[in-house]
């Protein structure tokens, strides 16, 4: 699994002009899987996403964590964080998992971000034409990688 986690004041998602998840103060999650990752993945990850400390605490350091500043978690299926550039001008998205395998994993990702959280996980819609809007916070951005866990 591939996340661009980026810290935010807020984060929403349209779907055909419909809200389908809003969040203030949190973190904004784009989620990528390809079929290499399994539940294990998910679970590290959550926890991860979940405790990492990327807020400030009273003196303007990064030490608390979602969990800490009771924060929203925004998170969205986006394939395209396994495109190929390497070839051509067209990216290539054959490393992506197939939505009957990458729709289950989301779905995973989705129960163990709230059972840790213990909070309901705002979402968008699998697969469907998303418009995100945001305003970053730093800007804090962060990229992880469940496949190489040893650089992460």
């Amino acid at each position: 699994m591939r996340a661009v986690i980026q810290r935010v004041n807020y984060a929403g998602c349209r779907v055909g002009g419909d809200i389908t998840g809003e969040i203030q103060q949190g973190l904004l999650v784009l989620l990528g899987v390809e079929d290499a990752d399994s539940d294990v993945d998910a679970e590290w990850l959550a926890a991860k996403i979940c405790n990492m400390r990327i807020f400030s605490d009273e003196e303007g350091l990064m030490n608390r964590s979602l969990i800490d500043v009771d924060g929203g978690l925004l998170l969205i299926s986006q394939f395209t964080l396994f495109a190929q550039t390497k070839k051509g001008n067209r990216p290539s998205f054959i490393r992506a998992a197939k939505p009957d395998k990458a729709k289950p994993m989301y779905e995973g990702m989705i129960k163990h971000c709230s059972a840790i959280l213990g909070k309901p996980v705002e979402v968008g819609v699998f697969g469907a034409d998303m418009k995100i809007n945001l305003e970053n916070d730093g800007p804090v951005t962060i990229i992880m990688n469940t496949q190489d866990k040893d650089n992460f």
